[in-house]
C-alpha cells in the first residue's frame, strides 16, 4: 500500500501537492514585495512583521519602501494622521484648532514640521512593518496600513506623542491607547496642538524639529525670463518669528538636488527680520546672501526647502 507502485490517485494527489507549494511560494508576486506574514494581535510584536528600507518620506505619514528584493511599495502608517502639506487642511478635524484660514495656515506649517520629523527620524532607514488584525491590509489608494518599527519602537505613536499627527478615524487594535496619548499631547499643546492657540500669522508656537523660530515666508522659484540668466531673481526669503536674535552661522539650505548652502561665520537674523537667500553672486549684507551658484537652483514643477541648524538637525522642510 502506498510503496513504488502506487497508482495514479496517488500521483495526483503529489501533483496537487506541488501546485499548492508553489503558490505559496510565489505569493508576493513582481512588484508587490514578498510574502507579508500573518496579521498580528497589534503592534507590540515587531519581530513578526517585514523589514523594508525607506527609500522616501513622502509626509508625516505615508512613505516609500523597498522589500529586500529590490521591490517598491507605499505605506500610509495605521491609525495617525498628519497635517497635509500639498493641499490644503479641514481644521475641523483637528480638535481645539480655530476653523479660520489661521487655524488653515498653522496646520500646514504643522504638517511641514511633522515631515520634517519624520525624514529625519525614517529616510534611508531600514524599519519593520507590522500589519493588525483589525485593520485592512491595504487603504482606498492601495496603500499598505501598517505601523512602522524604527530601533524596535513605533513611529506611528512617537507621531501622536509628539503632537505631529492625531489619532485617525479608523478601527485598529490600538486606538484607545492612542486616543489617552493624544488627549496628553493636546493638553500639552505639543506640535500641531498649539494651533489651538494660534497667532495672527498661522503659526505653530512650537513645532519644528529643533524648536528653531524661523520660517520660510518666500520661494521665488520661477525668475523673471530664464532662471539661468537671472540668478539673483530666484531666491528663498526666510524669517526669524521669535523674540530673539537668532545665530544662523553654519546652517544650511538645501534643495532636493543635491544643491547646499551654508551660512558664514556672524550671519544672524533678529527678531522680526527677513533674510534673503539669492541663488547668484552678489556682496553678502546682513539681510541678503547670495549663494553663489552658476545655474538655477529650484525647480519650477516643485522642489523642498530644507533647512538645518549647525548640528544638522532639521528646522524647516518646506515643499512647494
Amino acid at each position: 500500500m502506498g510503496g513504488p507502485g502506487a497508482g495514479p490517485s496517488h500521483r495526483a494527489l503529489a501533483v496537487v501537492l506541488l501546485i499548492v507549494v508553489s503558490a505559496g511560494c510565489l505569493s508576493g508576486g513582481p512588484g508587490v514585495g514578498p510574502a507579508e506574514p500573518t496579521r498580528t494581535a497589534g503592534p507590540e510584536r515587531p519581530g513578526e512583521g517585514v523589514s523594508v528600507t525607506v527609500v522616501d518620506v513622502v509626509d508625516g505619514d505615508t512613505l516609500d519602501i523597498a522589500y529586500a528584493n529590490g521591490t517598491r511599495d507605499t505605506v500610509r502608517l495605521l491609525g495617525v494622521d498628519s497635517p497635509e502639506v500639498r493641499t490644503a487642511n479641514d481644521p475641523g478635524e483637528f480638535t481645539g484648532v480655530p476653523d479660520t484660514e489661521t487655524g488653515a495656515q498653522c496646520l500646514r506649517r504643522a504638517g511641514a514640521n511633522a515631515s520634517a520629523y519624520a525624514t529625519d527620524r525614517l529616510a534611508a532607514e531600514s524599519v519593520t512593518l507590522v500589519f493588525d488584525s483589525e485593520s485592512e491590509r491595504r487603504g482606498y489608494y492601495g496603500r499598505l496600513l501598517a505601523y512602522v518599527y524604527v530601533d524596535g519602537e513605533s513611529f506611528n505613536r512617537a507621531l501622536v506623542e509628539t503632537g505631529h499627527a492625531r489619532v485617525y478615524d479608523t478601527a485598529f487594535t490600538e486606538r484607545e491607547r492612542y486616543e489617552r496619548t493624544a488627549a496628553a499631547a493636546r493638553n500639552d499643546r505639543r506640535g500641531l496642538w498649539s494651533c489651538a492657540d494660534a497667532d495672527g500669522d498661522g503659526l505653530p508656537a512650537a513645532g519644528t524639529v529643533s524648536d528653531a523660530p524661523l520660517e520660510v515666508v518666500a520661494i521665488n522659484y520661477d525668475a523673471a525670463g530664464n532662471d539661468n540668466e537671472n540668478l539673483t531673481g530666484e531666491y528663498v526669503t526666510l524669517r526669524n518669528s521669535g523674540t530673539e536674535p537668532l545665530d544662523i552661522a553654519g546652517w544650511t539650505v538645501t534643495d532636493d538636488g543635491g544643491h547646499v548652502y551654508a551660512f558664514p561665520d556672524g550671519a544672524v537674523v533678529g527678531p522680526g527680520v527677513e533674510v534673503t537667500l539669492r541663488t547668484g553672486s552678489g556682496p553678502d549684507t546682513t539681510t541678503t546672501y547670495y549663494w553663489g551658484e552658476s545655474g538655477a537652483v529650484w525647480n519650477n514643477d516643485g522642489d523642498v526647502v530644507t533647512v538645518r541648524n549647525a548640528t544638522g538637525a532639521t528646522v524647516i522642510r518646506e515643499p512647494y
